[in-house]
């Protein structure tokens, strides 16, 4: 099956076309523009540029999150309107589980999928990757860097340890200045993309209309945070 995905969940915005596990057309940009300026441009020139269709689409998916409370909003409204309009599925995609597919390939290794959350925080999940599988060891979750090492440092980890996402380098560095053997994605492997989240959506293999598709924040943002300590209703 073809499956349309969108990735718009931190700086970069992506869109990729996915079909029995191969890539067939992909557009990244990472310009600091604002993903409601160039996201739907984005996917159009994609599809025309490859003489594909929105209409061959078998589903769409797209990073739910976590992530950028904005982004993860353009993400889920642009394919909630395109899966309406279409009369096509969706499948909502963990961002942190999307970006692990770029390191499915490796053998025994520890995959720390790291977003900077702010407040010293991280959104975390962890996968053992291996034989060209991936294997979830905990659920999405924001988590202080300080908790997300001493759990590490009680678990039976392989020697192998990759940190990948958006917030790889600040975990990276934490983690190696507190004595936890790891290193850093290669460049073209370390940012999340468009092309894992449709990977991850066609293994997944779940769908759903668009009418139930919604955003995955896993904290209140900081301004819901602000009205409650006022005492406000959200």
């Amino acid at each position: 099956m073809k499956i349309l995905a969108l990735e718009t969940s931190a700086k970069s915005a992506s869109a990729a076309v996915v079909e029995n596990g191969m890539v067939l057309a992909s557009s990244y940009q990472c310009s600091g523009l604002t993903h409601s300026r160039t996201l739907m441009p984005m996917v159009e020139d994609m599809l025309r540029n490859s003489e594909l269709k929105a209409a061959d689409m078998d589903a769409i998916a797209v990073a739910a999150g976590p992530g950028s409370f904005t982004g993860l909003r353009i993400g889920v409204s642009a394919v909630k309107g395109l899966a309406w309009a279409l009369q096509k599925p969706c499948c909502a995609v963990s961002t942190l589980e999307g970006m692990a597919e770029n390191l499915r390939h490796l053998d025994d290794t520890l995959v720390i999928c790291a977003m900077d959350a702010r407040r010293n925080q991280v959104y975390n999940a962890l996968f053992l990757a291996d034989g060209g599988e991936l294997k979830r060891l905990s659920d999405d979750r924001a988590i202080g860097l300080n908790e997300l090492l001493a759990q590490m440092q009680t678990m039976n980890l392989p020697a192998k340890r990759v940190v990948l996402g958006d917030g790889a380098e600040l975990c990276h560095r934490f983690l190696t200045e507190n004595g936890f053997d790891c290193r850093l994605a290669p460049p073209m492997l370390l940012r999340q993309s468009a092309v894992g989240v449709a990977l991850a959506a066609e293994r997944k293999g779940e769908f759903i209309p668009a009418e139930a598709l919604a955003p995955v924040y896993l904290r209140l943002s900081q301004a819901e945070r602000e009205r409650l300590a006022r005492g406000e209703a959200i």
